[in-house]
């Protein structure tokens, strides 16, 4: 995964156009969204519950062989002014997050949350029972946009960290006062994984990895094994002077105008140690081919 958005200028590029209008990514996954909707309306008008059931997400069900309810569980979405308002706000921050990431970061964001919960509610199906339906993932994503954003002003001026903050703890809140140990659950996988995505996506947060077991190789007694190796000229320096880090390669322009909209979406100090050597050695490749008056 890239950690900075920037490995193709078409991340960032409209999948395509309607009527004039840019759409991307986030448009394509409401419009599906809207799909699924119209299409659980129509089956709860012909009384076909039955198929709405075995599209639910069921632990247990899941268990005795029935595997696609991890994934047909989100196509069932009844109409509702909830899933109107997380519609809208999946549009309004999603196209900030994937505008951030690039589309094809953002759609491995997405299909995380999407497949969070059913993956790890199928792991404790032995200890917890759990049947859902449906979710935009909305939240998380308001969650992914915060953990970019901190300081992005919202509504009443309040920054977007202090909001997330709040309704993080009233859901969690609700959800402890129904006793609702599925909801919580959910609530911290999701969010949790968002927060993840965007730290890692960042530079800020690596992956845990784990140690490979290597069959050892017998020692030798030739004068080839103890000889060392001969050491760059670059790395004798860099030794000398403490540091055994090569410099950055300059950045290509396409790199530099993205971290020049990520300095002006959230400032420098946004900005990673990697991002800032990246830069500086884009700025003096520059000064080196400036032709000298």
């Amino acid at each position: 995964m890239s950690r900075h958005g920037f490995e193709s200028p078409e991340e960032h590029d409209p999948v395509t156009w309607w009527r004039g209008h840019p759409v991307h990514a986030v448009h394509l996954l409401v419009a599906a969204l809207v799909v699924s909707m119209l299409v659980t309306t129509a089956l709860q008008f012909a009384r076909a519950d039955g198929l709405i059931s075995r599209l639910a997400f069921s632990g247990e069900a899941v268990w005795r062989g029935e595997l696609w309810r991890v994934l047909t569980y989100g196509l069932v979405n009844p109409p509702s002014l909830g899933l109107a308002i997380e519609l809208l706000m999946l549009v309004w921050f999603g196209r900030e997050v994937e505008r951030s990431l690039g589309r094809r970061d953002f759609l491995r964001l997405y299909a995380g949350l999407y497949l969070v919960r059913p993956l790890l509610f199928t792991a404790l199906a032995p200890v917890l029972s759990a049947n859902f339906a449906g979710g935009t993932g909305s939240f998380a994503v308001f969650i992914a946009f915060a953990t970019l954003f901190p300081d992005a002003p919202l509504l009443f001026n309040l920054l977007a960290r202090w909001v997330a903050w709040g309704l993080l703890a009233l859901g969690a809140l609700m959800a402890l006062g129904a006793r609702d140990g599925v909801r919580l659950l959910e609530l911290a996988a999701t969010c949790g994984f968002a927060f993840a995505f965007i730290r890692h996506y960042q530079g800020r947060w690596s992956w845990p990895r784990f140690p490979r077991f290597r069959r050892s190789r017998p020692a030798t007694a030739t004068a080839t094994s103890t000889r060392a190796a001969p050491v760059p000229v670059a790395a004798r320096a860099g030794a000398a002077r403490g540091t055994a880090t090569t410099p950055p390669v300059p950045a290509p322009m396409a790199e530099v105008d993205a971290l020049l909209d990520k300095i002006a979406q959230s400032g420098l100090h946004s900005l990673t140690a990697t991002e800032r050597a990246r830069l500086e050695a884009a700025r003096e490749d520059l000064q080196r081919r400036r032709p000298k008056a």
